[in-house]
């Protein structure tokens, strides 16, 4: 039983059909070779009638009799047969039993081949295999391209080819897209008139012909075909990023939280798991690309859903975006959309005042923005979602934020902004605040975040500086966060002793899951000190994580002391960066659910684990380690690890490490990637010599230095 599942317009029917009639042509082990195409809303007794018609029962009487009996006689047929059977375009798992088809197995050694939208319906069909028909190769797209539009207009204009391929590549190597746009190009002579159509494919891709008509439609059935409204709405948000844009798969869950989108949730964990399921959904149906915490979006199956949402703007699903814009779009297209996204765009300034009585959700990421007058919220009373982050050139919050009186999300992080205005407290219904890499603000008004008390995510990580801003008073501050009695996602940065000892008998060590950078360096204020042995963690029940940068005076044996190391269960991600006189991070088997482990520029380092691993399974669920910058590293760790989940290991600048913890039974771990310098790759000794090095040569890539730490 073999499923092949993908997006519609893929290619799957093709791949079926060419399979089928070599089956016809060539001589093989079936004498029986039957092709239906089952589609959506089927039924027993359709499948039943096109199955007897190939194998002779197909008299009038016959098609009269009940559907047991009819899976009766097919059954007595097909199990005298060797049979191929292919099952085009299903919808939903087919029940065979009561068609009357065998289940394929090592007795009968029967074939059953079908394709489907849905990777879901592959596991109710109980396949063997699972094979994901992927889009095409930019080189085979360019050549179906061609194929399609034929040389002889590409060759009427020198300028054309090169408009042929941003056109070409509009169609993200769908089949569909570029075998109806290809053949639609075919006709058009002039230049002018290939740049048009590079002009309508990027600005509205539904008015291009045979997109409106053709390619949205066949797509929509998958969204047709999910299996609520809500599912539906969340795939239409997705629609509001950039092209190519990749989508963090947390973002999406706190956008749906605070859009009210998801059920009602007690805590952001609840948030979380409905949310991964909607995503988890979606990915099935193929209308979106996992990429690990992250998610993409298909350009054409995201052409298909801003076509879907103007024309479902009724509905409440209207959406207004404009990523290439210089200027704000007019006022007046703001009236009665729900959702307006300029992420990226180029406008500079917010001049104007929309009456966007109905907004709940705008994207101003990764502007060019420099000014927003105080007058540009003033009518937009629903709005819940406001993401201004990554605008570097953005120094104020305009004192207009009073008028938002529905906000639940604000992400200001990455922004040059130097104080939060009063007037912020009027955002009572907050549920979310993002003030990360803030690395400017030097003012926060006292007690503002009292004003909050729905907060259930605060993200103050590299916020100014975390003593400056949020510790000026640390009474007040340790009063603030014991107010905030649903706080459950915490991010913060300290910077010296006291301030963490403050904290450390908090509540929110104990109930919050916590990312934690302990910095030792602090350009504003360098007269901060952080004596790490005088840290008491044991209450951190929540950490998940743990960031340690710029410790000059913390050695192997700070951590050594815990009196409680279950404190590190719940670790998930570690980072170390320029600690000079660490020379192991042996207390990581004290972190036994590690997923990835990043280290860079500690000139001491010799180990990462101690000598005897044996009593413990250390990196059992570590998915990426990277060690980078480590001159004195000559050892990971002494004995192999098993490493099932290892996606990725990165080595670079470590010139004294021999050895990997790694042997052939551990290249049975897939998809590892092993990135390296070719020097250091072709030095390594191996645990079995050559076997485990052919074994992972095929693992290994030559690693770029360009964005390393």
């Amino acid at each position: 039983m073999i499923g092949l599942y993908g997006m519609g317009g893929v290619g799957k029917t093709t791949l079926l059909t060419q399979i089928h009639n070599n089956f016809n042509r060539t001589r093989n082990d079936f004498n029986l070779v039957i092709w239906i195409v089952v589609s959506k809303s089927h039924k027993i007794e359709v499948i039943q009638d096109k199955i007897g018609e190939k194998i002779g029962l197909s008299s009038g009487g016959w098609k009269l009799k009940e559907q047991h009996e009819k899976a009766e006689d097919i059954f007595r047929i097909l199990n005298t047969k060797k049979l191929v059977l292919f099952m085009d375009d299903l919808w939903e798992p087919v029940e065979l039993t009561k068609v009357g088809v065998p289940v394929p197995d090592s007795r009968n050694k029967f074939k059953i081949v079908f394709t489907t939208r849905s990777k879901e319906v592959c596991s109710h069909m109980d396949t063997q295999k699972k094979i994901k028909v992927e889009c095409l190769t930019w080189d085979k797209a360019w050549n179906l391209f061609q194929e399609k539009v034929g040389k002889e207009t590409l060759l009427l204009h020198p300028g054309i080819p090169e408009q042929a391929e941003i056109v070409a590549n509009e169609c993200d190597g769908l089949p569909l897209a570029l075998i109806t746009v290809g053949r639609v190009m075919a006709c058009k002579e002039t230049l002018q008139e290939w740049k048009h159509a590079v002009q309508v494919l990027r600005r509205s891709a539904s008015e291009f012909s045979g997109m409106g008509d053709k390619v949205f439609p066949l797509l929509k059935f998958s969204y047709d075909n999910l299996p609520s409204q809500k599912v539906r709405s969340c795939f239409l948000y997705c629609a509001l990023f950039p092209e190519d844009f990749v989508i963090l798969k947390d973002d999406l869950v706190y956008f749906w939280m605070c859009e009210d989108i998801l059920d009602e949730c007690g805590n952001v964990e609840e948030a979380k798991n409905e949310s991964y399921h909607i995503i988890g959904t979606l990915l099935t149906s193929c209308l979106l690309e996992d990429e690990g915490d992250s998610l993409k979006m298909h350009d054409v199956i995201r052409d298909m859903a801003l076509w879907l949402a103007c024309d479902l703007g009724k509905e409440g699903e209207s959406i207004l975006v404009d990523i290439g814009a210089y200027h704000a779009p007019n006022v007046a297209k703001w009236k009665n959309v729900k959702r307006v996204s300029l992420m990226g765009s180029g406008i500079k300034s917010l001049d104007e005042t929309p009456r966007s009585l109905n907004l709940l959700t705008l994207f101003l990421r990764g502007t060019f923005l420099e000014r927003i007058v105080d007058e540009s919220f003033d009518f937009m009373p629903t709005l819940r979602v406001l993401d201004l982050s990554q605008n570097v050139f953005i120094t104020q919050l305009p004192t207009g934020v009073a008028n938002l009186v529905s906000l639940q999300h604000l992400n200001l992080s990455y922004t040059c902004i130097k104080w939060l205005p009063v007037e912020l407290a009027a955002c009572a219904r907050l549920k979310y605040l993002n003030l990360e890499h803030t690395l400017l603000l030097d003012y926060v008004p006292p007690n503002i975040l009292s004003n909050f008390p729905l907060l259930k995510v605060l993200r103050i990580l590299y916020c100014g500086s975390s003593n400056r801003v949020f510790f000026y008073n640390e009474k007040t501050m340790i009063d603030e966060l014991q107010g905030l009695k649903h706080l459950d996602v915490l991010s913060l940065t300290v910077g010296d002793t006291s301030c963490f000892r403050n904290l450390d008998s908090h509540h929110i060590l104990v109930t919050c899951t916590l990312t934690l950078c302990l910095n030792g360096e602090d350009y504003m204020n360098p007269t901060s000190y952080f004596d790490l042995s005088k840290l008491a963690m044991a209450n951190m029940k929540y950490l998940d994580t743990l960031q340690i940068k710029h410790m000059v005076d913390v050695y192997s044996t700070w951590i050594t002391r815990l009196e409680n190391p279950d404190c590190f269960l719940g670790l998930h991600f570690i980072v170390v960066v320029n600690c000079t006189n660490l020379k192991n991070l042996e207390w990581l088997v004290f972190a036994p659910n590690l997923i990835r482990l990043h280290v860079y520029r500690c000139s001491k380092m010799t180990r990462i684990l101690g000598l005897n691993t044996t009593e413990t399974t250390p990196f059992a669920k570590l998915t990426v380690l990277c060690l980078s910058r480590l001159p004195h590293l000559w050892r990971i760790c002494e004995n192999p690890l098993p490493v099932p989940f290892m996606k990725k290991i990165l080595i670079y600048g470590c010139p004294v490490l021999t050895r990997l913890p790694l042997n052939s039974s551990s290249a049975q771990t897939s998809n590892l990637i092993i990135e390296g310098e070719e020097k250091w790759w072709n030095s390594l000794e191996w645990e079995e010599d050559q076997a485990a090095r052919n074994a992972f040569l095929p693992c290994f890539r030559l690693v770029s230095e360009e964005g390393l730490p």
